[in-house]
């Protein structure tokens, strides 16, 4: 089956093609607690249409317990010989964050020139909704011009992913038979840059604590008690400042010991990986006089192979007005990032254990979180037929060799589905890039990437049928 028809017609139909997206993006699908999740329920009908618009068969919403729901969809045409992949993408998004910061409506999905060319602004534009488009698009391309795909597809689009997938593992087991497949093709991750695409091979795991430091029963004025009575908010101060030392490092007793030595290898081949960095300085948004904190031979690896440690947030009183208090609590949430060789479960136990002893003053102190299903790091070897598919179809769509890289961040779906599938290659390829800044404002992604990424996924499509033909 030839993909250059499927190719032709995805360049004719794209500007379509974005305004399927602009519609998905346009639904406030917040996951997080305290959001409405009425938005999520529509944001998996809008999917649904979608998927069935595009020619999946079978879609339903699927209900599990009280998770947001998945969309599942089918394409079981193309013969028992063909191949057969898993489709992923999830149609939750991040809250919106600061509204004012935003330069455009956050969900009204706004073109705007900006790094790369046109980019389409708008939470979930990019993480993950590009991703539904992408799978999409290329189905509808070869059935509009072949009237056939060259492999069989299941998808599966997410509706809790930015909050921990906290209900896959139940998931997966109750759905195991269904999804069954050969190959895992998941986007929702990112280039190596604008135009340069890349494969991700690693995932760092997280792993969150709460911690609530309490001095008081209730707040108090502080020029009537200040002095004699602790302040909660210096305590949290100083207790967070003991979890890295002086150039930023993990500094809690234990955790930098479980990762995993580099080897020679993988020196060599971060060594090869491109870093310039007023670039990586730009692409960031680093202030002037802001210090690196590198790590290992290579900052853009060092994203994936080491650990990092992070308050997310922090709490006391309110920053629109802060009344002369002492306040009676202070609460931070702390995360780290876990690298290859790292127990999350340990890792998690070893922070609670520093946090507790750190506080000063006898204040009490109140520790939550950790998941002990979740929070491990992943990685594969990239070799074999379906990575050859990948690096080939994606120099065909993007025009350049694809970089393997490993990613920062945590894709929780990523490890238990491949496991659950017997350890089916799993292919992770995105359409983000450095200046899409993923939950955070202005969220934004490269049109003419996009593009790019549907025309490697019909050429994805073809090569897998190739290559896995049983």
């Amino acid at each position: 089956m030839n993909p250059s028809d499927a190719e032709l017609f995805l360049a004719k139909n794209f500007d379509r093609y974005l305004d399927e997206l602009k519609t998905l993006a346009r639904i406030p699908s917040v996951s997080f607690e305290g959001f409405d999740p009425a938005n999520v329920k529509k944001s998996a009908d809008a999917t649904a249409t979608l998927l069935k618009k595009v020619g999946f068969e079978n879609v339903e919403v699927l209900p599990f317990e009280d998770a947001h729901p998945y969309v599942y969809g089918e394409w079981l045409k193309a013969g028992p010989n063909a191949p057969t992949a898993v489709l992923y993408a999830h149609h939750d998004v991040q809250p919106a964050g600061r509204e004012e910061l935003w330069q455009t409506p956050p969900f009204e999905p706004t073109m705007k020139k900006g790094p790369g060319g046109d980019r389409l602004y708008g939470r979930g534009t990019a993480d993950d909704k590009a991703g539904i488009l992408v799978h999409a698009a290329a189905l509808d391309a070869f059935l509009k011009t072949a009237g056939k795909c060259p492999i069989n597809l299941k998808v599966v689009i997410e509706g809790e992913e930015e909050i921990g997938s906290g209900h896959l593992e139940g998931f997966l087991k109750k759905y195991a038979k269904k999804l069954q497949a050969d190959v895992i093709i998941l986007t929702d991750t990112a280039n190596f840059d604008c135009g340069r695409p890349a494969l991700t091979v690693a995932l760092r795991g997280l792993i969150g604590v709460d911690v609530e430091v309490r001095a008081l029963t209730k707040s108090v004025h502080s020029g009537m008690w200040g002095g004699p009575v602790p302040d909660p908010v210096m305590a949290l101060s100083k207790m967070l400042a003991t979890l890295v030392d002086a150039d930023g490092r993990i500094a809690v007793p234990g955790i930098r010991e479980m990762v995993t030595p580099l080897t020679e290898t993988e020196v060599a081949n971060m060594k090869k990986i491109p870093f310039e960095e007023k670039l990586f300085r730009e692409q960031v948004g680093m202030v002037t006089g802001a210090k690196l904190l590198p790590e290992g031979p290579n900052p853009i690896a060092q994203l994936w192979r080491f650990p990092s440690l992070t308050v997310t947030a922090i709490q006391a009183s309110s920053r629109k007005s802060p009344a002369n208090i002492i306040n009676d609590a202070a609460w931070a949430r702390v995360t780290i990032r876990t690298a290859p060789g790292m127990d999350p479960v340990k890792t998690t136990e070893l922070l609670k254990k520093h946090l507790k002893a750190a506080c000063p003053w006898g204040l009490e102190v109140e520790l939550k979180g950790g998941d002990p299903h979740g929070g491990g790091a992943w990685a594969i070897d990239p070799t074999g037929p379906a990575f050859e598919a990948a690096r080939s179809s994606m120099k065909k769509g993007y025009g350049e060799e694809p970089l393997m890289i490993g990613c920062g961040g945590s894709i929780p779906f990523v490890k238990p589905f491949a496991e659950a599938l017997g350890g089916a290659p799993a292919l992770l390829i995105g359409v983000e890039d450095p200046y899409t800044n993923a939950h955070g404002e202005n969220e934004s992604l490269l049109v003419s990437d996009l593009r790019k990424a549907c025309v490697s996924q019909v050429h994805l499509f073809a090569e897998l049928a190739e290559r896995l033909r049983k």
